[in-house]
């Protein structure tokens, strides 16, 4: 029998926050105001197709004092008090002034476990007591979560109270736990009735594994992107030669786009991978992740720097004899202050506009065209390859209680690719040279890339 959970307690404590988190569901819908949550819903845990266990999330009590009264009246001793409760819903069905504890209990009195949801930001109240002794009576397995959904600390109070009404009592912040926290919780669960343990066990195993796949496909797509980026070209006709400039300028603006698209769409898998495809994406002008990839601040940011590139070779193969057909006007682009000096007398080869190879081509039946492309700035690979590292990281990170957009600040985005090892650089220039020199259809070179680019995700 898969294991249920009712997410019960006061209006607005964090339950919906709760549910979404454990069930990794975007779509349970959180609110700062009380009454969000009308009606019991269930939001099952699936994996593979398998509902490994299940959360209801529920409104809150609002008339707990009252309930425990007709329950006082009616009580007929220990052995009868769930009865007792279940009558209660029997009796006020219809009754729409005990609609939100009808919807809190009947999950419960049906067979769910109990998990009671307060903040431990606020003080504790003896308001609180009429509804846990409530949940007591139903008989169920139950455990409480002290949320903290303010600055305040009353953790003590709350659990010297609840610990009389609950046999398991956790700390657990709803949108900033990690993973293993989350994994830790759902362990415990299994400690609140012996025959769910092994079940949850298994459940928690299986989100483990699940956790690794994602990581393969989130490397897999992120090593696809930089393949894409490394080999895209862009073609243009070329009517009048008098009128190269204007179409050069064209293609290169069609080029830059389509890898802009490209790191769009990787980004939207990734989040797909996490279940976070309906993420707010909306920009923010202090995000370094919303930067245009092909910015001053982006190379400035994610790029190598002089010093690292000229360790891994990028500066110098990228300034080797023939990589480069033409270098073009302007001085868009830059890659950032000190870079030049890694090319040397390359230093003409400043911006990713002027490290493009264009071609201009006849064709069989008259007339030419403008092709330009691949890009061989050598930083772009590894300005694509932070990037996507620090938004795989905040999306895995991330919990399905959050509704604020992804934002970093630019100092965490520097500490993040200074992670980056120098034989794991090595190693990956080495890879975009093979597929530099049109390898990019080598299964092989592309396994080697995600396999690297697997190694360099690093979450909890």
């Amino acid at each position: 029998m898969t294991p249920r959970f009712a997410i019960v307690g006061h209006p607005n404590k964090g339950k919906s926050s709760i549910v979404a988190t454990l069930a990794e569901d975007e779509a349970v819908a959180i609110s700062s105001r009380p009454g969000t949550t009308t009606r019991a819903t269930s939001y099952p845990m699936t994996l593979d197709g398998e509902v490994l266990y299940e959360l209801i999330d529920t409104p809150g009590f609002q008339r707990a004092r009252e309930v425990l009264e007709w329950l006082d009246q009616h009580d007929s001793g220990a052995g009868s008090r769930a009865d007792t409760v279940r009558s209660f819903l029997e009796a006020h069905a219809e009754n729409p002034r005990f609609h939100d504890e009808c919807e809190l209990l009947r999950p419960v009195i049906d067979g769910a476990g109990v998990l009671y949801v307060v903040d431990g930001s606020r003080p504790y109240g003896r308001q609180y007591e009429s509804e846990m002794e409530i949940l007591r009576r139903t008989g169920r397995p139950r455990m409480a979560l002290i949320n903290l959904i303010g600055t305040g600390d009353h953790l003590d109070e709350w659990h010297a109270a609840l610990a009389q009404y609950f046999s398991i009592v956790r700390v657990f912040d709803a949108v900033r736990a990690d993973f293993s926290k989350r994994i830790d919780l759902l362990r415990a669960f299994g400690a609140l009735d012996e025959s769910w343990a092994a079940q949850l066990t298994r459940a928690a195993d299986a989100l483990i594994e699940e956790r690794d796949r994602r990581k393969q496909r989130a490397a897999r797509t992120i090593a696809d992107l930089l393949v894409e980026a490394l080999t895209a070209t862009a073609v243009m006709p070329l009517p009048d030669p008098n009128a190269q400039a204007q179409v050069e300028q064209r293609a290169r603006a069609k080029l830059f786009e389509s890898i802009r698209r490209a790191e769009r769409r990787s980004r939207h898998t990734v989040q797909q991978i996490y279940r976070h495809a309906d993420t707010q994406t909306e920009e923010v002008d202090e995000g370094v992740l919303t930067d245009d990839v092909f910015s001053k601040r982006s190379f400035r940011i994610f790029g190598l720097s002089s010093r690292q590139l000229a360790i891994t070779g990028a500066a110098s193969g990228a300034a080797a004899g023939g990589i480069v057909d033409v270098a073009l006007g302007g001085a868009s682009l830059m890659l950032g202050a000190g870079i030049g000096a890694a090319l040397g007398a390359a230093g003409a080869l400043g911006g990713a506009s002027r490290l493009a190879r264009i071609r201009v081509l006849g064709q069989p039946l008259g007339g030419h065209e403008l092709v330009i492309g691949p890009i061989t700035a050598p930083n772009l690979p590894w300005v694509l390859l932070a990037r996507a590292l620090l938004h795989v990281r905040l999306v895995a990170e991330r919990n399905h209680a959050r509704r604020d957009a992804l934002v970093l600040e630019v100092e965490s985005a520097d500490r993040k690719a200074a992670q980056i090892e120098t034989a794991e650089r090595t190693r990956l220039e080495s890879v975009f040279r093979k597929i530099r020199r049109q390898r990019a259809d080598d299964a092989a070179v592309r396994q080697e890339l995600a396999g690297i680019v697997a190694g360099l995700i690093d979450t909890p």
